[in-house]
């Protein structure tokens, strides 16, 4: 019995060893198209792809004689003027832009084509203006200077033209070759290097714009119980403006018009949004994002969420009228909010949308080393990768967040404008961080803050969120006042 076993153990290890010389046999003489085409490398999918950082170089104006006393100490001999065989000559005005060397060390390049070349430093030029640029990009494949080539309202797009640079040519073998014979062929994919200079600084931008007189409130009419009932009605139980009113009517005897309610809700948001922005939560190595859109007035709008996927919290969100990689960065800053470097591991998860990288270069460009972070996508509905199967609970988890903000919007029907949708977002936010009982908590709160505890109700806990809120905003005054002193 025992020789029978190990004869099939023996069978099962050499079919094994023949499957793996099989598999590496196609896998290098039989390349397949779905291998070699996933969706991180088909040519299609390369317009979602963020090329790596250019390399930066800036103008630094040389001394020509100083080049010379230092080629004579390195060599023991001086550098001679060049020495034109062919009779052409060089205009006398015509000067080195980089070290200013004149024209006698300077050579005809080109034959005549307009493009000189110094002895002295080694720059190439025609006219200068280039070569004085304050700041030049260059491809980090091939080394040639990107061009300007199209304006958006947020960046620049820089492009590398050169038809021998290695990017491009390696791109160029994945498209099928019937494709670029078609009409504008090559223009249907992504095969030139690009880069995106921002031209608004988004790491400079205000993220606390404190309300004015906004730290107390006065009711000429009504009180402050019935602000927080307005609050309890329309932020926790999902009622919209009208309905709030009606029940309000219904249940206490209250009138009041929904027009008020909306004066309390956004009253109340301004207040709250300084406390729930400031608050130290606690923050794991994790991080999920996703974006949502809304309606106002009809158009698209959309909401940018950050959670940590430890505690559940809502780290960042932004409401903008464009996807674009803005509000992405602004919201980024929200989330990193108290830290002064990522801790190690840090892990940023997405989807496959092409915002969040561009926004994660451009944290690297402006902290360097202390917010160097790679975004892992993850792509699709489907788990047809590895990467996307270890991390669809994280993105299910801000997926489950979007349903649950949903859920509040959809009784409005949409927004009025852009300022209710900032309040209203503000409000679920304060909700869900500090008011909401979760079910992964075992229906407690994500954040518990000492002062709640002690309300019995609902109402009681808005005003002493609001109390929290009007403290925040005099502690962030007190700061901008000694701050505005020692400068």
């Amino acid at each position: 019995m025992d020789n029978i076993i190990l004869y099939l153990l023996r069978i099962i290890q050499q079919l094994y060893q023949q499957n793996c010389w099989l598999i590496s046999f196609i896998c290098r003489y039989i390349p397949l198209k779905q291998w070699a085409f996933d969706d991180s490398h088909f040519p299609k999918y390369q317009r979602l792809t963020t090329d790596k950082l250019p390399v930066i170089k800036t103008f630094i104006k040389q001394d020509w004689q100083f080049l010379l006393e230092y080629y004579s100490w390195k060599y023991n001999k001086p550098l001679k003027p060049v020495q034109r065989r062919n009779g052409k000559t060089i205009p006398e005005d015509t000067l080195c832009p980089l070290c200013g060397a004149p024209h006698h060390y300077l050579y005809d390049n080109n034959g005549g084509g307009g493009q000189y070349l110094c002895k002295v430093c080694g720059q190439t030029f025609i006219t200068g203006d280039l070569v004085t640029t304050p700041i030049r990009f260059l491809c980090p494949y091939c080394g040639h200077s990107l061009v300007a080539k199209k304006n958006r309202t947020f960046f620049r797009i820089h492009k590398c033209v050169n038809t021998k640079c290695s990017f491009y040519l390696r791109n160029l073998k994945k498209v099928d070759k019937k494709h670029l014979k078609e009409e504008y062929g090559k223009s249907k994919y992504k095969l030139h290097y690009i880069y995106r200079e921002f031209t608004v600084d988004f790491f400079r931008m205000d993220l606390d714009s404190l309300p004015r007189n906004a730290s107390s409130l006065k009711f000429s009419k009504h009180n402050s119980h019935i602000m927080s009932l307005c609050l309890t009605m329309h932020v926790n139980l999902q009622l919209s403006l009208r309905k709030t009113a009606q029940a309000l009517n219904d249940l206490y005897g209250i009138k009041i018009s929904h027009q008020q309610v909306a004066n309390y809700a956004r009253t109340a948001s301004l207040l709250v949004k300084p406390f729930v922005d400031h608050y130290h939560y606690p923050k794991s190595k994790t991080f999920i994002a996703d974006e949502t859109y809304i309606k106002v007035r009809g158009i698209k709008g959309y909401v940018w969420f950050i959670m940590d996927a430890v505690s559940r919290s809502i780290l960042g969100y932004q409401v903008s009228d464009n996807r674009g990689v803005g509000p992405c960065i602004l919201a980024m800053r929200m989330a990193f909010r108290h830290l002064k470097k990522l801790p190690e591991n840090f892990r940023f998860i997405a989807d496959g949308y092409s915002a969040y990288p561009l926004a994660a270069q451009q944290f690297f460009l402006e902290f360097k080393e202390d917010f160097l972070f790679q975004i892992t996508q993850v792509i699709g509905l489907t788990n047809d990768d590895a990467v996307t199967a270890e991390f669809r609970p994280f993105k299910q988890m801000v997926e489950r967040l979007n349903r649950t903000f949903k859920s509040s919007y959809r009784v409005s029907c949409g927004y009025d404008n852009f300022d209710g949708a900032n309040y209203n977002v503000a409000l679920w936010v304060a909700y869900y961080n500090f008011l909401r009982p979760h079910k992964q908590k075992n229906y407690r709160v994500l954040n518990k803050v000492e002062m709640l505890e002690g309300a019995d109700n609902m109402p009681g806990k808005w005003q002493l969120l609001i109390y929290l809120g009007q403290q925040t905003i005099l502690r962030l005054q007190e700061q901008q006042r000694s701050e505005g002193i020692c400068s």
